[in-house]
């Protein structure tokens, strides 16, 4: 990361920003405007990624903020422009997302500093190996000069592909529900216990997944996976008497979420207890879905209309920075369509027409703030 945030500040300079790191980690580059202490517009996206990831997701966002600003030449507007590099957006090392972010807003509590990774370091310590010190992360926080953020980012999805479309308004981000499931049973002979007397914690858990999938199915806009399953002893001539899994709901309305996440607890309460197992859960994130600012939406739209192309509105499934500035500024995202609908892989690409389309979305966009008195209305949250 430190070369990343390196070669980045070497984009930046010669452009006229001025670069710093901030205390949590996030790299902040601002471009000034037409006349000191003005307001700033944020733009960015997040500098890590998942491991064996692409290339776009995230970094893409940062590249093209830095495109924009080199698309300026020198022009100065009626407001600075941040562009953020965010740190520890996608959780993997700590296991909570938005490290980064959640310090602009004021959210990095000290309780989150004292999360371990698997090593046993702490954020408060990573931060510190680094090279910067923790006991100023409040001085990444927004302030009330902050007009909005503004995030491009890859769909990571086959929506737009299948529209034919380059370009998307983001109009909100779902949800999530973050949950473990303990299915517990009785460790036995695999060879020696008959069907009819087992407590198999595996089947148990493999009948509530059909059910899982199943209930998905039946509602529109809802996802929901068991993406991790780890069962004990783990033995192929041994029945499993536990079984470890987790669930991953999401959807924009938080009334259907929950509702599904409580019907789920129910039927596994349910099949365990027909099956002779026990089961127990327990809440690891509960992020609500978030709205995306309507006056960054329309003018969004509007850029995308100048650059030819057809305007589409549509939600993230997917977690991303804006969902945690939303809750300080104005927020806003923009789609570029992912061929394949593939993230999170080495496969994961974009097109360089729509990388194109959207920097000459962004220019229009920026064009359309700088001479819109309403938007200097936008006010900070805090």
């Amino acid at each position: 990361m430190h070369g990343c945030h390196q070669e980045i500040a070497r984009w930046l300079e010669p452009l006229g920003a001025h670069v710093r790191i901030d205390a949590a980690g996030n790299l902040r580059g601002v471009y000034p405007a037409a006349r000191p202490n003005a307001p700033r517009l944020l733009i960015g996206s997040h500098l890590d990624t998942v491991s064996n990831a692409g290339a776009y997701d995230g970094i893409l966002g940062v590249v093209l903020a830095i495109a924009l600003l080199e698309e300026l030449r020198g022009r100065r507007l009626p407001f600075a422009i941040e562009v953020v590099g965010f740190s520890e957006e996608e959780g993997v090392r700590f296991g909570t997302p938005f490290i980064g972010s959640r310090a602009l807003v004021g959210g990095l509590a000290e309780e989150l500093l004292g999360v371990q990774d698997a090593r046993g370091i702490s954020v408060r310590k990573a931060i510190e190996t680094y090279g910067l010190d923790p006991t100023k992360i409040s001085e990444a926080e927004l302030h009330s000069d902050a007009l909005g953020y503004l995030e491009f980012h890859i769909e990571q999805g086959p929506v737009l592909e299948k529209l034919n479309l380059p370009l998307a308004a983001v109009d909100g981000i779902a949800g999530q529900s973050r949950l473990e499931f303990v299915f517990l049973g009785r460790t036995n002979h695999a060879g020696t216990t008959p069907m009819h007397l087992r407590c198999d914690a595996i089947a148990g858990a493999a009948e509530w997944i059909s059910v899982v999938e199943r209930l998905a199915r039946e509602v529109s806009g809802l996802v929901a996976t068991v993406g991790k399953i780890e069962a004990k002893p783990g033995a192929a001539n041994v029945i499993a008497g536990e079984a470890r899994l987790t669930l991953d709901v999401r959807h924009i309305s938080d009334e259907i979420r929950v509702r599904t996440v409580e019907d789920l607890i129910r039927q596994a309460q349910e099949l365990a207890a027909r099956r002779g197992l026990t089961v127990q859960e327990s809440h690891l994130l509960n992020q609500p879905a978030v709205a995306m600012d309507s006056f960054f939406i329309g003018q969004i739209e509007q850029a995308i209309v100048q650059t030819g192309c057809k305007p589409h509105r549509m939600a993230s499934g997917a977690g991303h920075d804006a969902m945690i500035l939303a809750e300080k500024v104005p927020s806003a995202m923009i789609f570029l369509r992912t061929p394949g609908g593939i993230s999170h892989d080495p496969a994961e690409s974009v097109l360089q027409d729509d990388v194109e389309k959207a920097i000459a979305c962004g220019l229009h966009l920026l064009n359309q703030l700088a001479s819109s008195p309403d938007f200097y209305k936008r006010t900070n949250r805090a």
